[in-house]
């Protein structure tokens, strides 16, 4: 499929051309304090990273009574959901310092927005760009309202086949020129050998546009391997202390290890274009001299160009995949025979119940129980197929 150039995000331009744009993921590394974030903020601008991410979310507007923790979240010592992320949250106002330390650094701001109503919160900062996390893939009303902004759009797609990225790209589909789309795995960390590099190239061939990824290996050598692979964004996240306690900061880099993930990936890129580049590095992917990166780079090349393009969901993404995922859920008590109006309903996780996508096919069905706030609408009000 014949490639679309660029896509302008803040002062950059980003193509398949240019080096990798790298997004320092913040996530929630922060641990609720805007303190530690505007820190940990400025620690990434200082280890070059091109743009900042945060993430704005509440608890009581994400999670459902049905809510359980991901695993990785368990083993990271959680052990409730909705306290969870309380302790994690960051109000907009405790962003705005970040979103302005950003823009006076000449760096963008990107933040995940995590809930439909979030969207005009989201928009009182000057945002250079929206990104929709993993598990909103199938979240059409969201995905519909920050492309409604005009903002740039960054897809991630962790945890879905390509058939699902094929279906958000229908609805995203006057978003084009300004719309990146990121392979990813959605489990925390991600062992290299599962990093799935291959579904890079399988998005690119139902997409046309700015392709990257969103990687949750643990090692500083990645981004050069996906760049290989084709990739034109990076996002990376990162923290000030790996041993910290939280469910993010095992799979996330410190800042001298993201400073070397952006000299890694940059270089893989000029190797690639430019054979007779000689800027000497001691070290790449665990190399010696620049002659042996360059032909391990043109190696890395031939295996990937040979290898079978898939986009797939792999056996540890299945429970971030149920966990973080949201569904149509009640916002009032409902009796029994109540036909369903769109005043009823929000989108919370899990993801066990009718997808957000399916919202239309809820409208004016009559529910055949009471459904309680806060419940997930039960499957019964559907139409039989």
């Amino acid at each position: 499929m014949p490639r679309k150039l660029s896509l302008r995000l803040a002062s950059r331009t980003i193509s398949t051309a240019t080096a990798p744009f790298v997004i320092a993921e913040l996530g929630v590394n922060h641990d609720g304090s805007p303190e530690k974030a505007l820190a940990l903020a400025r620690a990434a601008l200082d280890a070059g990273a091109d743009a900042i991410k945060l993430q704005l979310f509440t608890a009581e507007g994400l999670m459902s009574k049905a809510s359980r923790l991901a695993a990785y979240q368990k083993s990271a010592g959680e052990s409730d959901p909705a306290a969870m992320l309380r302790r994690l949250e960051l109000t907009i106002d405790q962003m705005a310092p970040i979103v302005d330390l950003a823009h006076v650094r000449n760096a963008a701001a990107i933040v995940t927005v995590f809930s439909l109503e979030l969207v005009p919160v989201a928009e009182r900062l000057a945002w250079d760009a929206y990104k929709t996390a993993s598990p909103d893939i199938i979240h059409r009303p969201l995905l519909e309202a920050l492309a409604g902004t005009g903002r740039p759009l960054i897809l991630s797609t962790g945890a879905s086949t390509l058939q699902e990225v094929g279906r958000a790209l229908t609805w995203l589909r006057g978003t084009k020129e300004r719309l990146a789309v990121l392979q990813c795995v959605s489990s925390y960390p991600t062992a290299l050998e599962d990093a799935e590099l291959a579904g890079i190239n399988a998005i690119q061939d139902i997409y046309p546009g700015i392709v990257g990824y969103s990687d949750h290996t643990d090692s500083v050598k990645t981004g050069a391997l996906a760049v290989i692979a084709g990739a034109s964004v990076l996002e990376k996240h990162m923290t000030l202390d790996r041993s910290a306690p939280g469910p993010d900061h095992a799979a996330s880099l410190a800042p001298e290890d993201f400073a070397k993930y952006r000299k890694y990936a940059r270089l893989a890129k000029r190797y690639e274009d430019d054979p007779a580049a000689r800027e000497y590095i001691d070290t790449f992917l665990t190399l010696e001299t620049e002659q042996r990166a360059y032909r391990l780079v043109q190696s890395l090349r031939a295996q990937h160009d040979s290898a079978r393009k898939v986009k797939r969901v792999l056996p540890i993404e299945e429970d971030v995949r149920a966990v973080s995922r949201q569904s149509i859920v009640a916002v009032r008590d409902l009796p029994a025979g109540h036909a369903i109006t769109r005043a009823d309903l929000t989108f919370k996780r899990p993801g066990t119940g009718i997808p957000p996508f399916m919202l239309d096919a809820v409208l004016g069905r009559p529910v055949g129980r009471a459904v309680a706030r806060d419940e997930m609408i039960p499957t019964s009000v559907l139409p039989t197929p």
